[in-house]
């Protein structure tokens, strides 16, 4: 892989309380290279949104980032005063949300709102801006984008929202796009037409992609290297062929036996017991250890790291030599 656009080091976010700091993410690691998508899948609950919140700096207080930290092109970003990294977020980084509908102003037409945000990040004229919106809305695939940029969003289809929502985030050409559940409220149509889009409009531009989703079939459709989730850790990365055909860790592979068979030679499905444990009830060691079918001693006392496995890294002890039960705290 050539130098990370984005590098992520022992990320570490909590949520204090009054009974203590909850921990939601807890030391995640990982990179993403210039035009590279990276899949972050795992159930609700997992971290998945949470760590693109705090790669862009939107953590609500009194949330925060305890320890670790991010790197853009080899600056670190999480320490930045908020105006430094609101210049980063939007130009650097471009953000697509789950509801396009709340992504966008409902009291200003679509071409306001293009052209509002090149002007903030680029210094064109107003006259410039508008052209370059009129071809983003063109690229993005609005039909008659002459005649639909000075619609209200209540005026267009989720579909097509979701499509200006993906221009506006393109509008600065930024360097990293962080796409959190892009396709979920569409229907399935509209799903591929999404998925294509971002695939074509990234690898055109060599924009590197975040891809948040809990749908494996999207992962496999677009991104490169996927990795699995789970209680705010890693537990399974690697390339997405490798994932999806030869999953690591048995919650891997639970997600991938969820997945009904078209071929029709999978009698049941998998189904994992028990449901993702509350961040004030997250158990000692491996956090899925409860759920897992193939756990033993060690799991539920230590947790285990990530650690190489062919061309994966999976944290699983059935991968590497656990600790004898003498070092086991009882």
């Amino acid at each position: 892989m050539s130098e990370p656009l984005l590098s992520v080091r022992e990320l570490k976010v909590e949520f204090p309380t009054r009974r203590g700091a909850l921990t939601a993410i807890d030391g995640v690691s990982l990179e993403i290279a210039p035009g590279e998508v990276l899949g972050i899948v795992g159930e609700s609950g997992a971290g998945k949104s949470v760590t693109g919140a705090a790669i862009i700096g939107l953590i609500e207080p009194p949330g925060r980032i305890a320890s670790g930290e991010i790197r853009l092109a080899g600056q670190r970003i999480d320490h930045l005063p908020p105006d430094a990294l609101r210049h980063i977020r939007g130009k650097r980084i471009g953000m697509v949300f789950q509801d396009s509908l709340t992504s966008l102003n409902p009291l200003y037409r679509i071409g306001d709102q293009l052209v509002e945000t090149i002007t903030t990040h680029s210094d064109v004229s107003a006259a410039q801006a508008r052209r370059q919106a009129l071809a983003l809305l063109a690229e993005v695939g609005i039909p008659a984008p002459e005649l639909r940029i000075d619609n209200y969003p209540h005026q267009f289809s989720g579909g097509m929202r979701q499509r200006v929502v993906l221009a506006l985030a393109l509008a600065p050409q930024p360097e990293l796009l962080i796409a959190d559940e892009p396709t979920t409220a569409l229907d399935v149509s509209v799903q591929a037409q999404i998925i294509a889009l971002i695939r074509r409009l990234t690898r055109q531009r060599g924009t590197a992609v975040m891809l948040i989703t809990h749908d494996m079939g999207v992962i496999a459709e677009i991104a490169d290297r996927v990795a699995v989730m789970y209680s705010g850790r890693i537990v399974e990365i690697g390339p997405v062929r490798d994932v999806v055909r030869a999953p690591l860790h048995p919650y891997t592979r639970g997600l991938m036996g969820s997945i009904p068979s078209l071929d029709g030679d999978v009698a049941r499905l998998t189904q994992i017991p028990g449901s993702m444990p509350r961040l004030a009830a997250i158990p000692l060691g491996c956090a899925f250890h409860p759920r897992c079918p193939r756990a033993f001693a060690a799991c539920a006392k230590v947790r285990p790291t990530l650690a190489e496995q062919d061309r994966s890294e999976v944290a699983c002890w059935l991968y590497r030599d656990a600790p004898a039960a003498s070092e086991l705290v009882p």
